[in-house]
């Protein structure tokens, strides 16, 4: 399989899109596929709920405009998701009879867990997307793990900036938790060298490899460069690429004092 680097997997990978409409936002859908288009191309897009529902009417109107083929799972019984069920059964059909790179699986109910494991099991790149409030265990049974918070911005906020980009935030203004600040300076140290610098591509690859979640956008920042340099926490050394293509970034943890 084709590696992950700090921006994201190299390559276009064949991805299926599997989508729990009775647990997603309509309003997430852009956001949504522009985020898996960095990691593939989506070749299998379904979406999964009961369409005889007026629960489901905001995503009828995005099934044609964004070309998702709507899975119909009536609800047998009160009280229990059979939508899980079917995407779980699909995932695995998936699994067998078509040549696909990995599962982009929208949900945020822990039900997904043990599938996401199964196709890590069989190398395939599992990519969760689903809310804050998504269980733990299905956050990191996942290759890497996207909040869909961050993927839809708050319509008020995009017209008072007229669609323009957000401007980026004052070092002085991050607010990095403790446990995210350990998780940088482990991942630097783990890739450093000798004189303690590590390259930035093999800091967001440890950093994937241990808190699947995390993500520089929760933070307010696109790319983890970004989220490192406002962060004050490290030493920067911008380095021109053996290539001769651009600049590559190196970090080291600050002495202490400094």
């Amino acid at each position: 399989m084709k590696k992950l680097d700090d921006q994201g997997f190299q390559g276009q990978l064949k991805l299926a899109v599997l989508i729990d409409a009775d647990n997603t936002q309509a309003s997430i859908i852009d956001g949504l596929l522009a985020e898996v288009a960095k990691y593939g191309v989506a070749s299998v897009k379904r979406i999964y709920g009961d369409w005889t529902s007026t629960n489901l009417r905001s995503w009828k109107d995005k099934l044609l405009e964004f070309a998702i083929q709507p899975v119909q799972q009536f609800s047998y019984t009160t009280g229990k998701n059979s939508t899980d069920s079917a995407m779980i059964i699909d995932a695995m059909d998936l699994l067998y009879t078509e040549n696909l790179d990995g599962y982009c699986i929208v949900s945020s109910d822990s039900d997904f867990t043990r599938i996401a494991m199964r196709l890590r099991e069989d190398g395939k790149l599992v990519l969760g997307f689903g809310q804050r409030k998504t269980p733990k265990p299905f956050v990191a049974a996942c290759d890497k793990f996207i909040y869909t918070e961050i993927l839809r911005e708050p319509e008020e906020e995009r017209e008072s900036r007229g669609d323009r980009e957000a401007p980026p935030k004052a070092a002085a203004d991050i607010k990095l938790d403790r446990k995210a600040a350990n998780l940088l300076r482990a991942a630097v140290e783990d890739a450093a060298d000798e004189f303690g610098y590590a390259y930035l591509g093999s800091v967001g690859t440890y950093i994937m490899n241990r808190q699947p979640e995390f993500d520089p956008r929760n933070y307010g920042y696109r790319k983890l460069g970004d989220l490192i340099k406002a962060s004050g926490l490290f030493d920067i050394d911008e380095r021109e690429s053996p290539m001769g293509q651009g600049k590559q970034i190196f970090i080291r943890t600050k002495a202490k004092g400094r």
